[in-house]
């Protein structure tokens, strides 16, 4: 085929053109790549209220006279054993990081509660839902930051804290047994005129109530009401009849799988912070009953929620925590019991910000006591932060005044962050 020099010229300029703008479109893609926002990260806590037993759990010991009648099983970290209860967990341990050697020294249910989720000791601080929220907070947010989802009816202790000196605002918005908060639909005999108008003359009169008053009783009712109505315009959130039947079945039917599934929406949805309550860990009698229980529902539903985020794409930017405010005693008591325990115990976490498959710290022989590396609650309280991208040697400035955001005394397990 004969081609002529034009041709081949105007040929060569629209190659010329055409990789000139193939080179611009890769540029302004790279570009865009670069600027495009990270997605932000976000805390998911499983609380273990009542405190699970660290040796049907995460740390046994079989055949020591502390040990229990369970076996210990192998993980998919090759040499790593943990309770044969948690057989699913068992599976993906390369993908957890695992605190053999929790050092709190609290054996009591309040004290702890508090502790654990504030990382202090001293009452009036925030707890990490709240802190949380916070301190990830974006000028446009529109639902609570901090959500707490549990059964109705718990032992007082499970509400221990909260947001301290931070005010209402980031006061964890309490949802029972998965129902919206009440309220959530306008009555159909209140007109939307009517809902404005009255909304008006509220605001009103708590501008007339600020001056000359404290102001701060005034901020927690807008605070409630700016929740309120975000939860109002985003009700589809609780409903779970959205998900199709096999994510229910997944999840697991029973209470923790489907306050699980919730969060899982929760924090899709931009929650910054979502606590889900698993219950009746305190087992002074009977405490291996209630651990084949306990586990059987936890171990599932725990593989599923992180198979799911991950899939999601969501366990890249999100944090899981599993923790409850103590550990369980070495000796078993005459119900066949494990009772309080603060001196050497377990706790785990995933996603974002922490190394993968690590099992850190040990406990001796028995159980009693930690072996090596201690690690306290503030310690994790410092890491739980640093691990969400948070400077947790900062501070927060309240009413002009600095307070540290978390214990001074304490610092973050820097062998625990990714």
């Amino acid at each position: 085929m004969n081609v002529s020099p034009t041709s081949l010229t105007t040929r060569r300029q629209w190659l010329a053109g055409a990789a000139s703008a193939g080179a611009a479109a890769a540029l302004a893609s790279s570009a865009t790549a670069r600027t495009e926002p990270k997605p932000r990260r976000q805390l998911l806590l499983l609380f273990l209220s009542g405190g699970a037993s660290q040796f049907e759990t995460w740390d046994p010991k079989p055949g020591a006279k502390t040990g229990g009648p369970f076996r210990s099983i192998p993980t998919s970290i090759p040499g790593t054993h943990i309770g044969e209860l948690l057989p699913h967990t068992a599976k993906i341990l390369h993908r957890l990081t695992v605190v053999r050697s929790v050092q709190s020294n609290i054996a009591d249910h309040f004290q702890g509660h508090y502790a654990l989720q504030s990382g202090r000791i001293a009452p009036g601080y925030p707890v990490l839902g709240s802190a949380v929220a916070k301190l990830l907070e974006q000028p446009d947010d529109v639902l609570p930051g901090y959500i707490s989802i549990r059964r109705n009816g718990p032992k007082a202790y499970t509400d221990i804290g909260d947001a301290g000196f931070l005010g209402a605002k980031y006061d964890g918005v309490k949802v029972y047994d998965n129902l919206p908060p009440e309220n959530l639909v306008r009555p159909a005999s209140i007109s939307p005129g009517h809902a404005s108008a009255a909304d008006r003359a509220r605001r009103a009169a708590d501008e007339r109530f600020r001056q000359g008053r404290d102001a701060r009783p005034i901020a927690a009712n807008e605070a409630t009401f700016s929740q309120a109505e975000a939860l109002m315009r985003h009700r589809e959130i609780f409903e779970l009849a959205q998900e199709p039947a096999s994510m229910h079945d997944r999840y697991g039917r029973h209470e923790f799988g489907q306050h699980c599934l919730l969060a899982r929406r929760l924090l899709e949805a931009g929650v910054n912070c979502v606590r889900v309550t698993h219950f009746d860990w305190d087992a002074h009698q009977d405490n291996f009953y209630w651990h084949q229980i306990r586990c059987a529902e936890f171990d599932r539903t725990f593989v599923t929620l992180l198979d799911d985020l991950e899939q999601r794409g969501m366990l890249d930017h999100t944090l899981v925590v599993v923790t409850g405010e103590m550990g369980r005693t070495p000796q078993i008591n005459n119900l066949g019991g494990r009772d309080h325990w603060g001196r050497a115990w377990s706790m785990a976490m995933a996603g974002c910000g922490v190394q993968q498959g690590l099992v850190y710290g040990s406990t001796n022989d028995l159980g009693t006591e930690v072996a090596e590396d201690p690690v306290t609650h503030g310690d994790l309280f410092h890491t739980y932060l640093q691990a969400l991208g948070i400077d947790s040697h900062g501070n927060y400035l309240i009413d002009g005044q600095t307070n540290p955001i978390a214990d001074p005394d304490a610092t973050p397990v820097k062998a625990l962050l990714s």
